[in-house]
């Protein structure tokens, strides 16, 4: 007899709509409206919206997150934050379907890197346990690095989403051939411990089809790419062509 494979599952694509509210809080003003680049990026094909509700506020307001998560089902909210008691108190409030646990300084300009669960694995156990026992889907943004995810899993994670900086700001094609080798691996591996596997972290149209190419990853998070490209074409414009490039990727996978 001969085996058939499984079919390759598709790539969802997650909206950070972050930069909207960044362009609004410059000025004060009530617009650029959040809500309304959600809306737009879901009608031209978005998956989720994804919000980072940052200890400084430096762009999303807690009446965003409250605004979003009450549109219900027609407005799936995905909240990054960091593992502290206010967020966990605001997500459980709130009821995002997801939220992803990330790391967070009031010093860096975007978040730098992977979540250490290695180094705080009680304390991820607990928080991923009070996301889920409100019934909130949690993920750990973390490193494409074996012990994190082994560490994730351990956790009690169900998801996880990697890292893709190093690769995305690679200056050169060695460099990011090994780093495009090293989250092919993570996935491969959080897929084998069960885990479903997300990715994202300054990703766009000339770099998201390798991305989109790793067959276990089955969901993208991508934001200011989308929100500047969204300057000159339009947001729904922007998102088209984004999941176009990642179609384009998947169709790779043989």
């Amino acid at each position: 007899m001969t085996d058939i494979a499984a079919p390759t599952p598709p790539i969802r694509l997650g909206v950070n709509v972050d930069h909207v509210a960044t362009l609004r809080q410059a000025r004060g003003t009530p617009y650029p409206d959040v809500g309304t680049a959600a809306r737009l990026a879901m009608g031209a094909g978005a998956a989720s919206i994804t919000i980072h509700l940052r200890e400084d506020r430096r762009h999303i307001q807690d009446h965003d997150v409250a605004s979003l998560c009450a549109i219900g089902d027609d407005m799936p909210v995905n909240l990054e934050m960091a593992l502290t008691e206010e967020m966990l108190d605001i997500a459980v409030r709130h009821a995002p379907r997801d939220c992803c646990l990330v790391p967070e300084s009031r010093e860096e300009l975007t978040t730098e890197g992977g979540l250490d669960i290695v180094g705080q694995g009680q304390r991820v156990a607990d928080g991923l346990a009070r996301l889920q026992a409100a019934g909130i889907q949690a993920a750990l943004f973390i490193d494409p690095d074996t012990d994190q995810i082994e560490a994730a899993a351990r956790a009690g994670a169900h998801h996880i989403e990697l890292h893709t900086g190093a690769y995305a700001d690679a200056v050169d094609t060695t460099t990011r051939q090994a780093e495009l080798a090293r989250i092919m691996a993570a996935a491969v591996q959080a897929e084998s411990l069960g885990l479903e596997v997300h990715a994202g972290h300054g990703l766009h149209v000339d770099n998201v089809a390798e991305i989109a190419a790793i067959a276990p990853i089955v969901e993208l998070n991508i934001g200011h790419a989308l929100i500047a490209r969204a300057v000159f074409v339009g947001l729904d414009a922007a998102v088209t062509e984004m999941s176009a490039a990642m179609a384009a990727g998947r169709r790779q996978i043989a």
